[in-house]
C-alpha cells in the first residue's frame, strides 16, 4: 500500500518524510520565485548553499564527504518533490548538475578526491558539471576530441565541450577527455578546475527550455591540469561514463515523471475551473479521456521508473532497462504536457501559464542523456534484434 505522499511502491516512511521535507524547501525556497529565474535564465548562487544546509544536497552519497547517505531512491523523490512544489524544472536541474559531475569520483577517486571535489559542493560550497558532448560529437562518446597529452606532472589539455549544465558557473568540471589511442580504450576523466589557465566559458547557450539553468559551450586552450586530477585509471573513463548514463538516464526519466505529474495536476485544476459552453470543461467526454489517457500513461512511466530505481539502488546494471525507462518516461513526459496545452486552449500557449513553460522543457528529454534513438539501439543490442 502507498501511504501518504508515496508516489512509487518502493517508497517507506523515510521517503515520504524526505518528500515532505523537500515539498517544504522548494514551496519556499524556490516556488516564489520560479517564473522571475526562469525569464532572467539564472537563479541565486546562494540557493545551493540554503539546499546544502536543508540537506537535499548531500542525498545519496556517504556521511564521509558530508552527504547525507541515502540511495538513488531517495535522491529520485527528493529531485521530484522539488518540481512539483518548485514549479521550475530548471532550477531544480541546475541545483542537481553534481549527480552527473560527482558519482564518477565517488566510485573511482580517490579519498584525497572526493575530500577535495565532492565534500565542498555537497556542502553548497561548489558548483558542479560534466563535460562529455563536443560541437562535432554528439552523442558518439567513444569519437570525442578533446586531447590531454602527459607533461611530466600535468596533462596538457585541448578541445572544447557543448551544452554544459551549470557550465557557466561551475567551479569544477569533470570532462571526458582522449589520453590515448582512437575509440572507447583511449578516454580518460579529469577534474579541471575554473581559474585554470586555457579554461574558458566561451558561449552561455540559449535554449528552448530550462531557462534557469545555465548551459555553457567550454573550450580548452592548452590547460596544464595535475595529474592528481585524474579519477581512476588512465585510459578506463569510458566504462565510467557508460556506468554514469545509467544514473543520469534514471535520474532524467524521474525528472519527466515529475513534469508530467505537474502537468497533468494543472490540466485537471483548469479543466474543473475554466467553463465553456456554461459547464466546466471537465464536464466533457472528451477531456475526461483526454485527462484518463495522460493518468494511464504517467502511471505505466512511473512504475517502470520505479523499478529501475530498485534495481539502480540493489547495485545491478542494466543499461537496456534504463533505455526503456528514460524512453518511456521522456514519451509520457511529452504527451502530457502536449495535452496538458491543448486543454488549457488559448491560455496554454502564454508565457505566463506554468504548462507552456513544461511543454518547452519537455522537450530536451528526448535528446539529452542519449537520444531516443540511442536508447532504442541499446535496447535492440541487449534484445538481440
Amino acid at each position: 500500500m502507498l501511504g501518504p505522499m508515496s508516489r512509487y511502491l518502493f517508497e517507506t516512511d523515510e521517503h515520504r518524510a524526505l518528500r515532505e521535507q523537500a515539498r517544504r524547501w522548494a514551496a519556499r525556497e524556490i516556488h516564489p520565485h520560479a517564473h522571475a529565474w526562469e525569464e532572467a535564465e539564472e537563479f541565486p548562487r546562494e540557493l545551493y548553499r540554503k539546499a546544502a544546509e536543508a540537506s537535499l544536497l548531500g542525498i545519496g552519497y556517504p556521511e564521509s564527504v558530508g552527504g547525507g547517505g541515502g540511495d538513488p531512491t531517495h535522491a529520485l523523490v527528493a529531485a521530484e518533490e522539488m518540481i512539483l512544489a518548485g514549479h521550475s524544472v530548471g532550477t531544480v536541474v541546475g541545483l542537481g548538475s553534481h549527480a552527473i559531475a560527482l558519482p564518477p569520483i565517488v566510485a573511482h577517486g580517490t579519498d584525497a578526491q572526493r575530500r577535495r571535489f565532492v565534500a565542498p559542493v555537497v556542502a553548497g560550497e561548489k558548483i558542479a558539471a560534466l563535460a562529455i558532448t563536443e560541437p562535432r560529437g554528439g552523442s558518439d562518446v567513444a569519437s570525442l576530441e578533446t586531447r590531454a597529452v602527459r607533461d611530466g606532472d600535468h596533462y596538457v589539455v585541448t578541445g572544447a565541450k557543448t551544452f554544459i549544465t551549470s557550465g557557466v558557473r561551475a567551479d569544477l568540471v569533470t570532462t571526458a577527455v582522449r589520453t590515448g589511442g582512437p575509440q572507447h580504450g583511449g578516454i580518460s576523466l579529469l577534474v579541471i578546475e575554473r581559474g585554470t589557465p586555457g579554461f574558458t566559458v566561451s558561449k552561455k547557450l540559449k535554449k528552448t527550455g530550462w531557462w534557469a539553468s545555465d548551459t555553457a559551450e567550454l573550450t580548452f586552450d592548452a590547460c596544464r591540469v595535475p595529474v592528481e586530477n585524474l579519477i581512476g585509471v588512465e585510459n578506463a573513463g569510458f566504462l565510467a561514463i557508460m556506468t554514469n548514463f545509467t544514473a543520469e538516464r534514471l535520474m532524467l526519466a524521474a525528472q519527466c515523471v515529475a513534469i508530467a505529474q505537474l502537468a497533468l495536476t494543472e490540466a485537471t485544476r483548469y479543466a474543473r475551473e475554466r467553463e465553456a459552453f456554461g459547464k466546466p470543461l471537465m464536464g466533457f467526454q472528451v477531456i475526461r479521456h483526454k485527462l484518463a489517457d495522460m493518468s494511464t500513461r504517467l502511471a505505466a512511466a512511473r512504475a517502470l521508473t520505479g523499478e529501475l530505481a530498485v534495481r539502480h539502488a540493489r547495485g545491478e546494471q542494466d543499461p537496456a532497462l534504463a533505455a526503456m525507462a528514460k524512453n518511456a518516461a521522456t514519451d509520457t513526459c511529452s504527451y502530457v504536457c502536449d495535452e496538458a496545452v491543448q486543454i488549457h486552449g488559448g491560455m496554454g500557449f502564454m508565457r505566463e501559464v506554468l504548462v507552456e513553460r513544461l511543454y518547452r522543457d519537455a522537450r530536451l528529454y528526448p535528446i539529452g542523456g542519449g537520444t531516443r534513438e540511442i536508447m532504442n539501439e541499446i535496447i535492440a543490442k541487449a534484445r538481440g534484434f
